[in-house]
């Protein structure tokens, strides 16, 4: 299945949308994407072919992906449709409904959701067994890991095919094996932000401090000591006696933080509104997305690095470069 180009249909051209197709545009397959912005349509190709020059990789296969105002004809021949839509649970139930009306009935349908559980999605629907999630991370185009995630409902067979197609683009696949809000990352991820938000509002330490504390200590460690490994090498012992003390005070609310509901309240967004847990000047937000994006790139480059997707169809590939 994974050997011969196949259609992908991406629905949503947005940040993710035009992501996603990069990956499979680059390894060959054709890409249909669904917009019903005719902007985010017409930029579709600029934006792609600009990520690959800005990588390095050369343009040429932004030409593999087509833009599309009609959802029907969008998916009407794909083989694998790609649900990259905003994360609102009841536009993307509606979006499945019309692509289990619409895709060919042996078409695998994948939802892009982060952390919404697949059965919740596909609640109701026929053939559901074809119905799962892949969570790609942003950019989706560097970060190799993509979490497929079945509901009770899903086939093997949906999964094993899926898992196959992306390892064959050079993306890192993982089988999460329960169908639950945030799968893996996600919540791993979000426990993380929880204490750190708790220790800001408790007057521990200001947001710089805590950022520049992960970034500085075991955030170095991370690509390539995960939280598991860690303890292992440390000794499970230690791991407990650390736990014994520790974990009575952190952070268990199950509510989100009223110090991040005032941030949200009194308009202090982030970087788009200049003010979130931190100032950030235009140049600052600028320098730091600048920063995160050479990173990325840098760290897919080497040898170990698995997170540029890997295609042959670019101009750069065809001269040898």
């Amino acid at each position: 299945m994974t050997r011969a180009k196949q259609t992908i249909a991406i629905v949503g051209a947005g940040l993710m949308g035009h992501g996603i197709a990069q990956v499979f545009a680059r390894a060959g397959h054709r890409v249909r994407v669904f917009d019903a912005q005719a902007m985010a349509l017409d930029t579709l190709q600029s934006r792609i072919a600009k990520n690959l020059a800005d990588l390095g990789f050369g343009i040429g296969s932004e030409r593999n992906v087509s833009g599309h105002a009609d959802l029907a004809e969008a998916v009407a021949v794909a083989d694998i449709v790609i649900e990259a839509a905003p994360e609102k649970l009841e536009l993307k139930r509606s979006i499945f409904a019309e692509l289990v009306r619409l895709a060919p009935k042996s078409a695998l349908l994948a939802s892009n959701t982060s952390v919404i559980p697949i059965g919740q999605i596909a609640e109701g629907l026929e053939t559901r067994a074809r119905i799962l999630g892949t969570h790609w991370w942003n950019p989706p185009f560097l970060v190799p890991l993509v979490e497929v995630v079945g509901s009770p409902d899903t086939s093997p067979e949906a999964i094993a095919a899926m898992i196959a197609l992306l390892s064959s683009v050079g993306k890192t696949p993982v089988h999460v094996r329960k169908d639950v809000p945030g799968f893996v990352g996600n919540r791993l991820q979000h426990a993380l932000w929880r204490e750190a938000i708790a220790i800001v509002a408790e007057g521990i330490a200001d947001a710089e401090t805590v950022d520049t504390v992960v970034k500085a200590s075991f955030g170095r460690r991370l690509a390539v000591l995960g939280p598991l490994e860690n303890a292992d090498l440390v000794g499970t012992d230690l791991t407990l006696d650390i736990h014994n003390v520790v974990l009575q005070h952190l952070n268990r609310s199950p509510e989100p933080s009223p110090y991040l509901s005032d941030l949200v309240a009194s308009g202090r967004l982030g970087m788009k509104s200049g003010e979130g847990f931190r100032n950030w000047t235009d140049e600052q937000a600028g320098g730091l997305r600048g920063t995160v994006f050479s990173y990325l790139r840098n760290f897919a480059s080497t040898p170990t690095g698995s997170g540029g997707d890997h295609g042959e169809d670019d101009e750069s590939s065809r001269r040898g470069a």
